[in-house]
């Protein structure tokens, strides 16, 4: 609380040292574009996985499904939220000392930032850890997981991005107006309390990604294995193609779009070096916050594009019979295989 009062105390010298402007033309038209895109994007593709979701008979399936929800569900927020108050500002051009005295918006947006902006890194990680268990320790798994498990794991991890959102306003760093005078993100300053927090967010958005890449790719080589498998090849796991090609659709994206940033912070912090005082870190980061843009547009078009309806125009022979968890082991003995069904089948 001491922490808190003191930063509202001395807000105005925290929030706003920006004088200069740019011409908001470009900012506007391109804000307008990402926002109408995303938000449409994202909305649609909200329908696509609930109608899924209704449609799903696997218990694997409906949980990555859920984690797929939320996903889109914090994406679309994210963008309304962060969208609505740049394009007001655009269209208003209503100034923030004025508006905002106190910097509660400011606040308010940038926590929104980091938390909407580790939402994405951290369910990727989730969901890759989700998929590593189903393929490659599907028995252990196969008694615990439930649809309100990976609910409660969604809500987990957006508690914990909300928490790290929250410490700059606890006085872990601070919340600042950022060029062009539109929006709001965590300060990157030599500073020992905004270096700390620029650590934080950059090393769990760089440790989200690392664990996404290492898990997803001993997935994917454990299920090409098995698909090399002649029983196999007869009992297609689709359920599980269909997972993992949307799975690493959504970590090339996340990763194209969120190393130049988080890389960028990493290496200011390292070299002590400030978005404030310095005009061409301005840009950099005003550039790199909208390569990340493009995750939250991109994203849904994975849900939409690489399902198992599009994926059998591409591949005809994929899904032709139904994807049973037992042709991934064809060594089990014949009562371990007919027990196995039996308990999946009494969880749809």
């Amino acid at each position: 609380m001491d922490g808190y009062a003191s930063l509202n105390n001395t807000t105005s010298g925290l929030c706003f040292f920006i004088t200069q402007n740019n011409n908001t033309t470009t900012s506007h038209l391109l804000s307008t574009i990402f926002s109408i895109l995303g938000l449409t994007s994202n909305f649609f593709a909200f329908c696509v996985l609930l109608g899924a979701y209704r449609r799903t008979q696997s218990r694997s399936r409906s949980s990555f499904l859920i984690f797929l929800c939320g996903l889109v569900v914090t994406d679309f927020a994210g963008l309304l939220v962060t969208s609505s108050i740049v394009l007001t500002y655009y269209y208003s051009k209503f100034i923030w000392k004025e508006v905002d005295p106190n910097c509660n918006l400011c606040n308010f947006m940038g926590l929104s930032m980091v938390f909407f902006g580790l939402c994405p890194l951290l369910l990727g990680a989730t969901m890759a850890i989700e998929r590593f268990m189903g393929i490659n320790r599907p028995f252990s798994r196969s008694s615990n997981i439930s649809k309100r498990r990976a609910l409660c794991t969604v809500i987990s991890v957006l508690a914990f991005a909300c928490f790290i959102g929250i410490l700059p306003i606890m006085g872990l760093g601070h919340y600042r107006l950022q060029y062009p005078m539109s929006w709001c993100f965590f300060s990157i300053t030599p500073e020992p309390m905004d270096q700390v927090f620029s650590l934080i967010f950059s090393l769990v958005g760089l440790l989200s990604i690392i664990v996404s890449i290492l898990l997803n790719t001993v997935s994917v080589v454990t299920l090409f294995k098995v698909c090399c498998d002649r029983e196999c090849m007869q009992r297609r796991r689709d359920h599980e193609v269909e997972m993992m090609v949307q799975l690493l659709g959504i970590m090339v994206i996340t990763s194209v779009c969120w190393c130049p940033l988080l890389i960028f912070i990493a290496q200011a912090v390292a070299s002590n070096e400030s978005t404030v005082s310095n005009p061409t870190m301005w840009k950099n980061l005003l550039l790199y916050i909208r390569i990340v843009t493009w995750n939250q547009i991109l994203d849904p078009w994975v849900y939409i594009l690489f399902r198992r309806a599009v994926l059998r125009r591409v591949y005809p022979s994929l899904g032709r019979t139904r994807a049973s968890i037992m042709s991934m082991y064809p060594m089990m003995t014949t009562s371990l295989r007919r027990k196995l069904t039996r308990v999946e089948s009494m969880h749809p």
